[in-house]
């Protein structure tokens, strides 16, 4: 089974939004989608969050 996902409102400048539009459409993502994407990159990287089959220790 999938795992549920939190929804909650999120408010960005317009200007940021637009760019994540632009940036989403490029990697064939949904703003949603790219949002979570690179929320979860930056907790990788910052080690709050281990990604499965990926060392975060560089």
């Amino acid at each position: 089974m999938a795992k549920e996902k939190k929804a909650f409102p999120l408010r960005l400048d317009p200007e940021i939004h637009r760019a994540l539009e632009q940036w989403a459409a490029d990697e064939f993502r949904s703003v949603n989608g790219h949002i979570e994407f690179l929320l979860r990159e930056a907790l990788a990287k910052a080690g709050r969050l281990k990604l499965p089959g990926r060392d975060t220790n560089k």
